[in-house]
């Protein structure tokens, strides 16, 4: 992974597929550190942080760390996820943030040298093909460390680098005795199997 210092970069947090990957790392992530850790590497221009809230769900457990991002220098993008019922008659959520992340990737390119994409969803291969013509840099955060991989092949194949979140958790996960309970409500909250 290669950074400059005078270089303008911006973050794009997936926040259900990048929680899905620290989780099956068994790791928590510390956004203040990994804010930190990567505002030291260049001139950052923005974080994102995208993520989709149950409808009707005020008083969702993942509110309190989105007013915490929100205070402590992200930019979060939410929207209302739906609630569906399949064809086998089982309740889903379906809340995809793609387009919101592609949208805010194509405003920002023209702003920036390089991207960081805390996601291995593959339809994302399609986003950093179209910003890399423009000139950018696209590194992608996710992990293959597990098994199955959390990451696309064809998103990795795309990126200019790829970063192992695994190979990160030093700087930026939380020590596994600072969870709590609540960390644990936030779990069963969060892990909805959208946006794949």
């Amino acid at each position: 992974m290669t950074f400059y210092p005078d270089e303008r970069f911006a973050i794009f947090i997936d926040g259900a597929n990048f929680y899905s990957t620290a989780k099956s790392l068994d790791f928590d992530i510390d956004y203040k550190n990994l804010l930190t850790y990567f505002s030291a590497k260049g001139r950052m221009i923005k974080a994102y942080y995208f993520t989709a809230l149950r409808e009707n769900d005020d008083f969702s457990p993942l509110r309190p760390l989105l007013d915490w991002l929100d205070y402590n220098g992200f930019h979060i993008i939410t929207k209302r996820a739906k609630t569906f019922t399949d064809r086998d008659g089982r309740t889903r959520i379906k809340g995809d943030m793609d387009v919101e992340i592609v949208v805010r990737m194509m405003e920002l390119a023209p702003y920036v040298d390089h991207m960081l994409l805390f996601s291995g969803d593959g339809d994302f291969r399609a986003a950093v093909e179209a910003v890399q013509k423009l000139g950018v840099r696209v590194t992608v955060v996710s992990s293959m460390a597990v098994k199955p991989s959390l990451l696309a092949d064809e998103l990795r194949r795309q990126a200019d680098a790829f970063i192992e979140i695994d190979d990160l958790e030093r700087e930026v996960g939380r020590p596994k005795r600072e969870r709590s309970e609540q960390d644990d409500d936030y779990e069963d909250d969060d892990d909805f199997g959208y946006g794949d």
